[in-house]
């Protein structure tokens, strides 16, 4: 038997993100993902080497590259229908669920149980981390298409800034304060 897991895994550098938006310079899925990997990692690192506080960095960082896995059969929802009601959201989180179980059954039985927290996360700190980080990457993403010159994306980072605010985070809040700048300079100005 083949297994197809990793072939689907692979495929989701063909899903586009931000499809609603006029880009600059596109991202997909597969990009997103290691993007959010390192930066759920920087952020689990900053909460217990700097903040002092319990975390996983590595755990952060792997459920953040399969957070989005579900989409490879589902595709990318755009966040204003995603979320446009509570009936819609419950709904997609149910298909993404189904997506995930069948993303699971296409891998051997003696690796389903090492998966299967990262593509369904039940810790609620790790959950947190990877949350963060992904909005936070949404946020950098809005921030390099401003620094392009594109204002398509000028709501949108006022959108992300304020829930990354809202988060009340201490390590995301640590990030913000003190990595963001860079994200908004040139090379020269770095």
């Amino acid at each position: 038997m083949a297994y197809r897991f990793y072939a689907l895994i692979a495929r989701m550098r063909y899903i586009g993100r931000w499809g609603l938006m006029r880009n600059t310079f596109h991202e997909n899925v597969q990009e997103h993902s290691h993007m959010v990997a390192v930066l759920a990692h920087a952020l689990a690192m900053i909460r217990r080497d700097v903040l002092h506080e319990s975390a996983d960095p590595d755990r952060c960082a792997a459920a953040a590259l399969f957070h989005d896995a579900s989409e490879i059969l589902t595709g990318d929802m755009p966040t204003p229908i995603k979320y446009y009601d509570p009936a819609i959201r419950d709904a997609y989180k149910k298909v993404e669920a189904v997506s995930c179980e069948k993303l699971l059954a296409m891998l051997p039985e003696a690796l389903r149980g090492g998966y299967a927290p990262l593509l369904e996360e039940s810790d609620p700190d790790v959950r947190a981390v990877v949350k963060a980080a992904d909005k936070l990457s949404a946020h950098i993403k809005c921030l390099e298409e401003l620094k392009a010159g594109n204002q398509e994306f000028a709501a949108a980072a006022k959108q992300t800034r304020r829930a990354l605010d809202e988060m009340h985070m201490p390590c995301l809040d640590w990030f913000l304060a003190n990595c963001l700048t860079p994200f908004e300079q040139n090379l020269d100005e770095m």
